[in-house]
């Protein structure tokens, strides 16, 4: 089963929440929740508010146990940009992006075994210049 937890319009940048959102991918919830407790970044409060809200979601709507569960998916996603502006010398502005984020986690209590990826029995193409010489 899965279950999804949504934090819209975060006030960060996605690619600095994004590093944090792939250290706990993966990770059993207990696990990544201790990591951003320790992680000393914005993004690790935001993702952690986010993960225990999913955890929550389990628990309540769907009568699972915290400790089964496994994060699937940290997903973060461009939200909207807001644009200012600065002035800058002779009477010009210079551009002011704050960027905003979606955080998407999906938590599920199935243990997924990873397959081995199967090799194509297709043969590799030649550079044609390398095979000319």
């Amino acid at each position: 089963m899965e279950v999804n937890a949504t934090h819209k319009y975060a006030r960060i940048s996605p690619l600095k929440a994004r590093d944090v959102a792939r250290a706990i991918q993966g990770m059993p919830v207990s696990a990544a929740i201790e990591t951003l407790t320790y992680t000393p970044r914005k993004a690790a409060i935001l993702i952690n508010k986010t993960l225990k809200s999913a955890v929550a979601n389990a628990e309540n709507n769907f009568e699972l146990f915290a400790d089964d569960l496994v994060v699937k998916e940290a997903v973060i996603g461009d939200g909207p940009i807001l644009k200012r502006f600065k002035p800058r010398a002779r009477g010009s502005a210079g551009a002011i992006r704050k960027r905003s984020c979606h955080i998407r986690i999906v938590l599920t209590d199935e243990v997924e075994i990873a397959e081995p990826k199967k090799k194509s029995s297709k043969p590799k193409k030649r550079n044609a210049a390398a095979s000319a010489e």
